[in-house]
């Protein structure tokens, strides 16, 4: 339960004063629903305006405060801007520019023979001063005090960024003082201020790097806090040992041998399933490098100890690829494999059910319906969570709570993450790399080429498939939009059709279940030579004939979600091409994102360059449900503070008695002020 401390702050945005229902829509937009919400929300930039008495040319390319009586008034014709002709105390003019809107706006802002104070950027305009569209013009006694910085906030429509400051002023007023979670020596030695402290002199000052560096600091320590608590609970808790004696191993017939990280990756595993504490692992591979393989000798593992294994699965397509998959590799071993999604009802569903209840289903895999209530196994020893990014904490603690023992859990990506993400987002976890690829497979060539030469991309597509290839062609959207210029899905595959005819197949999310699945049957089979697609074959499509894939717009893509679509082809023998084409008007960062995948294959490069260029919050590609999200501390700031916050929480744990001594109750506050607290919370109870 939140501490009673905290309830100030949690308290809806609508109790600060001068909220009403037009204000509060601009700040439902920028996310900002609670008053901690707006504490936390920091300026990114600042303004120091220069007080002034009097005008003068040296100021020219600063930003000033000063006070001002209009004169005069001179409004454009059409389409011209309404000039305020304003004097200062000794007299210099000045003029106030404002462009658009209706002149009497402009008059009632600066009425004539009054003075009013006026800030804004003063400019050269030939030999004349003049400020366009000042910051503001008020009347004296409502003027902000001059000289001071001035906080620039991240705004939507409809607020100003003075507004905002006025509203982070009244939420730090409700901020109380709070025990303090620091180790001390750590505080001195970093010469941080305290919490309250530190929140009132970043919006004060923000350029106040030791006051930011404090929250940022609070902000991670509460996420690897409770990081090592669910590590710690999980731990104390009593899973069973799951010992297999690889007789279905034995007889798997592979036509390869394991990599040496896939064989050493299943001794790792092996070793947690042989012990009662409960695996916890990550298992992150590039694309191409065998994890499923992984997964399914863990499976095994589960099966021949007797006990059932469930695979998890993001979307649908990807979890009917590993039951195909699986049950083509486990045949003739006499395992039960099944598949449950949000489409199988009726009969088919009820079958499935029993099957988990009675035990005669040794592995079940699907989307996140396997976890829903309805669904009891007989005995779940170990769940594999696929796509890991793609699912929160919450989620994951669902499916293991369906055991009457904690069951292992192993989670894949098939995401590479920067050693820092991974600290920061699965800190409770073991971790396994797959850093080699298997045999044979060749690096993709990748090529840019500008959306000028669409018509040569096609030529080429024609040359690919009259020699037996088969493409996939990545669109963003399924239909046109007013508001965007990105190519759609159901235009290309139109204007594909018009040279090809029926040999293109298109699929995207929208499409239901049985229709979908028999466009990608087509492909699958070469009945069809080019898949037009949107991010729904980001993971989970296996063509090892695709050699080829155009992804179009592909400036508009992350760099992860870019590696991941390339890695749709590349998975049989052939040489295989990826062809990115860009947009014209290039940014310096989408051009230093497709000069990378031009250069590299290798996804933990690619990954850490994301990070570089991207930020935390974007890396994946896709929104993380429930996972560590920083809004304070930037992936620089990761860098330095992660490690030490590791270091603290684990002191905290390991020393100073957990969350009962003086300081853990302290750093209790801070899991639920940062929100950190959901996680254990579920666990324990689970």
């Amino acid at each position: 339960m939140r501490p009673d401390i905290l309830n100030p702050l949690f308290a809806e945005v609508t109790a600060l004063k001068g909220i009403g229902p037009g204000l509060a829509k601009p700040l439902e937009r920028l996310g900002l629903e609670r008053i901690v919400d707006v504490a936390f929300h920091l300026p990114t930039g600042w303004i120091d305006r220069v007080p002034r008495l009097t005008l003068d040319m040296a100021d020219a390319g600063r930003t000033i405060a000063i006070t001002l009586t209009a004169q005069s008034y001179r409004s454009g014709n059409g389409r011209g801007p309404t000039r305020v002709q304003a004097t200062d105390a000794a007299g210099n003019h000045v003029s106030l520019v404002y462009f658009g809107g209706h002149p009497g706006w402009a008059k009632k802002l600066a009425p004539l023979g009054e003075a009013r104070r006026v800030s804004g950027r003063l400019e050269m305009y030939g030999q004349e001063l003049q400020i366009v569209h000042p910051d503001y013009c008020l009347p004296l006694e409502e003027a902000p005090d001059a000289g001071e910085r001035e906080a620039i906030y991240p705004l939507s429509e409809g607020i100003t960024s003075r507004r905002m400051g006025q509203l982070t002023a009244q939420a730090i007023e409700r901020a109380p003082e709070l025990p303090e979670w620091i180790e001390p020596g750590l505080l001195a030695k970093r010469d941080w201020p305290a919490w309250r402290e530190a929140l009132a002199r970043v919006h004060a000052d923000p350029s106040d790097g030791k006051a930011k560096e404090r929250l940022a600091y609070d902000e991670v320590f509460a996420n690897q806090l409770a990081l090592s608590l669910v590590r710690q609970s999980s731990r104390a808790r009593r899973g069973r040992a799951l010992q297999g004696d690889g007789r279905l191993r034995d007889a798997l017939k592979l036509p390869y041998e394991l990599t040496g990280a896939q064989a050493r990756t299943v001794r790792e595993i092996e070793g947690d399933l042989a012990q009662q504490q409960p695996m916890l692992r990550l298992l992150q591979g590039d694309v191409g490098s065998g994890k499923t393989l992984v997964a399914a000798m863990a499976l095994l593992i589960a099966v021949e100890a007797g006990a059932q294994g469930a695979l998890l699965a993001p979307t649908e397509i990807l979890a009917r690829q590993h039951y195909e998959t699986l049950r083509r590799q486990l045949a003739g071993l006499g395992v039960e494999v099944a598949i449950l999604t949000g489409r199988d009802k009726g009969k088919v569903r009820e079958a499935t059910l029993m099957g988990l209840a009675a035990g005669t289903i040794d592995i079940l895999i699907g989307t996140h319906a396997i976890f829903q209530e309805a669904v009891s196994y007989k005995d779940l020893g170990l769940v594999v969570v696929d796509e890991q990014h793609r699912f929160g904490v919450a989620q994951r603690m669902m499916l293991q709570a369906k055991a009457k023992a904690v069951p292992h859990l192993l989670a894949m990506t098939a995401t590479p993450i920067p050693r820092t993400l991974t600290l920061a987002n699965y800190g409770e976890m073991d971790v396994s790399q797959l850093d080699e690829m298997p045999p044979g497979r060749q690096p993709i060539e990748t090529r840019v080429i500008s959306e000028d030469r669409l018509a040569d991309v096609v030529d080429a597509l024609a040359r690919h498939l009259s020699d037996g290839g088969q493409a996939y062609w990545v669109c963003p959207l399924v239909e046109e939009s007013a508001k965007s210029d990105l190519a759609a899905a159901e235009a290309r595959a139109e204007t594909l059709r018009a040279r090809f005819g029926d040999r293109v197949g298109l699929v995207h999310g929208r499409m239901k279940g049985p229709e979908k699945d028999a466009v990608m049957a087509d492909f699958s089979g070469a009945r069809t030579g080019v898949l037009v697609a949107t991010t729904v074959i980001e993971v989970g499509v296996d063509v090892p004939n695709a050699t080829l894939i155009v992804i179009e717009a592909a400036d508009r893509f992350g760099l992860a979600q870019l590696h991941q679509l390339r890695g749709r082809v590349g998975r049989g023998g052939g040489k295989s091409n990826c062809l990115l084409i860009r947009g014209n008007a290039l940014g310096e960062t989408s051009r230093a994102r497709l000069a990378l995948m031009r250069e590299t294959n290798d996804g933990f490069r690619i990954a850490e360059e994301d990070l570089r260029l991207r930020g935390a919050g974007e890396l994946l590609g896709t929104k993380q449900s429930g996972e560590a999200a920083f809004r304070i501390a930037t992936p620089e700031m990761l860098s330095d503070l992660l490690p030490i916050a590791t270091d603290d929480a684990r002191l905290l744990i390991d020393r100073d008695g957990g969350l009962s001594g003086e300081r853990g109750q302290a750093a209790r506050t801070a899991l639920y002020l940062f929100e950190r607290d959901a996680g254990v919370a579920l666990l324990r109870s689970g």
